[in-house]
């Protein structure tokens, strides 16, 4: 899968709430409790696996979760990013 242009990158981040961090784009929640917290990451799991795509996962104080997806075995951003970014940004 070809890797996305910065112009293009640029775009889809306008439409959505994930930020670009070097060659990964980001997002971090704020869930309720520690239990909601790790319910979302069982939902990414879910999804992530369904799409043979990883993202990178940190769970830190006792209710926030941080997400960086990459596409590492083509070296940068590729459009399977966003596709699950958007899948996750549906589940909350």
């Amino acid at each position: 899968m070809p890797t996305l242009t910065d112009e293009q990158i640029q775009t889809r981040l306008a439409l959505s709430s994930w930020s670009r961090e070097d060659q990964a784009i980001v997002r971090e929640w704020k869930l309720t409790n520690f239990e909601r917290a790790i319910e979302f990451v069982n939902q990414v799991a879910r999804l992530a696996q369904a799409a043979d795509h990883h993202p990178d996962i940190l769970v830190h104080g006792w209710n926030k979760v941080r997400l960086a997806l990459s596409t590492h075995s083509a070296g940068g951003l590729t459009a399977a990013d966003f596709e699950l970014a958007a899948q996750i940004d549906a589940l909350v």
